[in-house]
């Protein structure tokens, strides 16, 4: 990554191709980064009907290789790593010792004594000196080596249901066949990559761990094998829309260091019956105890979008029993939609809300999610 700017914003190695499109471009987790390119909206249909390329390089890549590494991971995430095979990923959360998160992540298992976390951007020098910290413990003294490789990666997403067409016409054949979750080293347009069939839409497609210095390469040969399959680079707008239709947690808006994943609805990430994590007693006994609010979707009944931050009320008393933590248009839908956490009372589905909008009361519903779920 270059470093920072006058105005003191990192820059991803495609910065300058993202102008040369057109971008809009805004600061975004300490970085300057594509916000829209077309449009929201027209980058959000191009994900959903075909494809779309996002660079999202501001993410942060975290390493763990020697005996020890599959161990230190699975000691400071819920999910349960140890059953991972080789070439296999999981999603998890990273919990302090009261159970909050610290943030959510996803983890790789590379081989029997390699491991990639990949970490939220505004996380990353959170994580990385946390994971630090415990790979320098004096018992894992030279069984297990850290570095956070943040700076020598482009991360990039082709996501869509094109995607593996588009990748099998960039010569990512070898890639093509990945399962679900699954990961894979190899060559792809003149570059080492590691290539997973991971995202953050709701859509199939595939995230890849390129070397900065052949980033705009294989930026620039997957958009032209993309180019006959209405593939579109894609910013962190429609990102955002995507990724609420289909219920993906945005760290820092739907969950932080004040929630736990059991009211955050990520309870099936915590493994109690697996290995000792941080953060495991203090979830034991909240799973024991029970907890007061659950994260809830919600469809505005009523004309309006509620936004992050605007208060959600009881429409009976009018008291302000929560927030909204993430909200905005569901292109798909054709729908306006929101994330946030009420009392239990009010999360059963088809239980009616209120958001307060400019300092008018309007009509919501909770409602199933996801909002939006993809055809298999």
């Amino acid at each position: 990554m270059s470093a920072p700017t006058d105005t003191h914003l990192l820059e991803t190695p495609l910065t300058a191709t993202h102008r040369e499109l057109g971008a809009r471009m805004m600061p975004f987790a300490g970085y300057s980064m594509p916000i829209q390119y077309a449009g929201i909206k027209q980058e959000h249909a191009a994900v959903r009907e075909a494809a779309g390329l996002f660079d999202v390089s501001h993410m942060g890549e975290l390493f763990l290789e020697g005996p020890h590494a599959i161990g230190l991971a699975d000691g400071l995430v819920s999910n349960d790593v140890s059953k991972l095979v080789d070439g296999q990923a999981l999603y998890t959360v990273c919990c302090n010792e009261k159970g909050t998160i610290l943030d959510d992540l996803i983890v790789y298992r590379l081989a029997p004594e390699r491991v990639m976390i990949v970490c939220n951007a505004s996380n990353r020098a959170k994580i990385a000196a946390h994971v630090a910290q415990h790979a320098g413990d004096p018992e894992r003294q030279g069984r297990v080596h850290f570095k956070d490789a943040s700076d020598d990666y482009a991360l990039l997403a082709l996501q869509g249901p094109k995607a593996e067409t588009i990748m099998s016409e960039a010569g990512g054949s070898a890639f093509a066949n990945l399962g679900f979750f699954r990961v894979k080293e190899g060559e792809l347009l003149g570059a080492s990559v590691i290539a997973a069939r991971t995202g953050y839409t709701g859509e199939d497609g595939f995230e890849l761990f390129v070397p900065v210095s052949k980033a705009k390469a294989v930026w620039d040969g997957l958009m032209k094998a993309g180019e006959s399959h209405g593939l579109e680079p894609v910013g962190l707008g429609a990102r955002d829309t995507l990724r609420l239709e289909a219920k993906l947690a945005l760290y820092g808006n739907d969950i932080d260091e004040t929630t736990h994943p059991y009211e955050a609805g990520l309870g099936w990430v915590v493994k109690l019956d697996g290995a000792d994590f941080l953060g495991k007693a203090a979830l034991e006994k909240i799973k024991k105890d029970g907890f007061d609010r659950k994260l809830v979707g919600f469809e505005m009944t009523g004309r309006g979008i509620g936004r992050h931050g605007y208060p959600i009320l009881d429409p009976e008393s009018g008291e302000a029993v929560g927030e909204v933590t993430s909200g905005s248009p569901a292109p798909t839908l054709g729908k306006n939609i929101g994330l946030g956490y009420v009392p239990k009372r009010l999360a059963k589905v088809g239980t009616p809300l209120q958001i307060e909008i400019r300092g008018k009361r309007i009509d919501a519903c909770v409602v199933k999610t996801p909002f939006y779920k993809r055809e298999k």
